[in-house]
């Protein structure tokens, strides 16, 4: 007996090679839909990760930058204890420096000189008083530049022609002037003590 197929074979099988290729089209697009996102996530990750290390990287900056301030601070500390001691053991190398200024004021001024005063200004000395002649001032001014470990540099400011009352003498004339000399610091005075005294020169009156 034969058998004969009166169903549409032909639309039959252009329909199940439609819905194969529908088939195989959706799932061509399932894989990559999840291709996609496995490589989206995979970057996320990436992303999240160096994300991570950029928030710790900042951290540990912020912190080294806290560290450092606090060591210039530190630092700044340091320095201005250094500068308070460093005061502090000038004062104490020249708290005896007066008693030095007037022992070289007794050994440099010679015969004849008189001193009115002393007056610090700063690292300098300004010496004031009369004398009998000009010759006596320039001796002066040679004795403490020549012969004192604890001055150097006089300078003479000014020096004038006066007069003086002497009892039982009458009016004697005078030069009077004006020294300034520098002054050497504690230190250096005793680093260079070997300072040649000058010759024939008796201690005046201060």
């Amino acid at each position: 007996m034969i058998l004969i197929n009166l169903l549409p074979h032909r639309e039959a099988a252009r329909k199940r090679r439609r819905e194969l290729f529908l088939f195989q089209l959706l799932f061509a697009l399932l894989v990559g839909l999840l291709l996609v996102g496995a490589v989206a996530l995979s970057y996320q990750a990436r992303i999240d990760s160096q994300r991570d290390r950029n928030d710790l990287f900042r951290a540990e900056i912020a912190l080294l930058d806290a560290q450092i301030k606090e060591v210039a601070s530190l630092k700044t500390q340091v320095e201005a204890l250094k500068a308070r001691q460093q005061a502090v053991e000038r004062l104490q190398a020249d708290r005896n420096l007066p008693v030095h200024l007037l022992e070289e004021m007794v050994k440099q001024v010679p015969d004849g000189v008189y001193l009115s005063s002393l007056k610090q200004e700063g690292s300098s000395i300004v010496i004031a008083g009369m004398a009998q002649s000009q010759e006596r001032v320039s001796e002066l001014l040679r004795n403490l530049g020549n012969h004192s470990a604890w001055l150097r540099q006089p300078q003479l400011v000014e020096i004038v022609a006066g007069e003086v009352n002497v009892p039982q003498r009458g009016t004697r004339r005078v030069s009077n002037f004006s020294i300034r000399v520098a002054l050497v610091r504690s230190q250096e005075a005793e680093a260079n003590p070997s300072v040649a005294k000058p010759d024939n020169v008796p201690a005046g009156k201060v």
